[in-house]
């Protein structure tokens, strides 16, 4: 008979789910998202919290406005990497059009509309557009989890 073997911890944790594409779906994403962090010990109103939970409502948000074909959803996917202390925010959806970059503040282009991205770059470490099985893209952003978590 073999010897047990010890088991390692998890470092790693995961959510993802599908949301209609639509302002309600965009709205739970976010919600889900800040909940789905407190069970992960990063507490609501902590700026980890507060950082990944703008992330994903802004990308949640393009997803729908930008990102949306009809009769399709999006894909809200989050990872918690604690060996790195470094939380993913992936959000995908079906539509071929890549998101451009942002502009700088003072552009006319952003009068309106447009500072979404702006916010994300402000916030995560890193973000950017890869492909996907399938149609469409998946933007994505990383926020480091730094000091004190309250």
């Amino acid at each position: 008979m073999p010897a047990p073997r010890a088991q390692e911890a998890v470092t790693v944790s995961v959510f993802a789910q599908r949301f209609s594409a639509t302002r309600r779906g965009a709205r739970l994403a976010r919600r889900l998202a800040t909940h789905r962090l407190d069970l992960w010990h990063l507490p609501y109103g902590s700026p980890v919290s507060d950082t990944v939970t703008l992330v994903v409502a802004e990308l949640a948000a393009n997803a729908v406005l930008h990102g949306r074909v009809p009769g399709r959803d999006f894909e809200l996917r989050l990872t918690y990497d604690r060996t790195v202390g470094v939380v993913r925010v992936e959000v995908s959806d079906t539509h071929p059009a890549h998101p451009e970059p942002p502009e700088p503040a003072g552009h006319p282009e952003v009068a309106d509309g447009g500072r979404g991205l702006l916010l994300v770059e402000a916030v995560a470490d890193r973000w950017g557009v890869t492909g996907r099985t399938g149609p469409g893209k998946i933007v994505w952003a990383e926020c480091a989890v730094r000091g004190p978590l309250l």
